[in-house]
């Protein structure tokens, strides 16, 4: 009979120091708390996201709103949807297939407040980071970005 193997008391991780694994985690760690600080106003970050570009860009097209956040139309739609059902945002015929967006005056409300909490929640973050070149950091996340889409071209 084989000899039981025992358990190790602290597993090793050979993946923790790749970029790709570190900026999942880092993501991770930061939607969940923006999550949260955005569920107790009732929306979800992506949500929180669309009210932002929509209320900076009115009368926009929701196929560019979802180019710029890497979203496909099959699921742009019941998001647009959604906020519009919420009286969030109304949508105006532009041509024969675009509607243009914009902001209701409950939705500008709401993202007042999206902005507030993820304001606060970009400071936590760079408190963190104190004494460090977050200009850097954004620059490089940047170029991370840019090099994907690019790739998926």
């Amino acid at each position: 009979m084989d000899k039981p193997i025992a358990p190790v008391d602290r597993l090793q991780d050979p993946v923790a120091a790749r970029l790709g694994y570190m900026l999942r985690r880092a993501s991770a760690a930061m939607m969940a708390g923006l999550g949260s600080a955005l569920a107790d106003i009732g929306l979800r970050p992506v949500e929180g996201t669309i009210l932002i570009l929509v209320g900076a860009n009115p009368g926009c097209i929701q196929s560019d709103i979802g180019r710029m956040l890497g979203i496909k139309r099959a699921n742009m739609v019941p998001l647009i949807a959604a906020l519009a059902g919420r009286g969030l945002l109304e949508k105006s015929p532009v041509d024969g297939r675009s509607l243009a967006l914009s902001l209701t005056a409950g939705g500008e409300a709401l993202r007042a407040q999206v902005d507030k909490i993820m304001d606060r929640h970009e400071a936590r973050f760079e408190r963190l980071l104190a004494g460090k070149d977050v200009t850097l950091l954004r620059e490089a996340l940047r170029l991370i970005a840019e090099e994907g889409e690019a790739g998926a071209e």
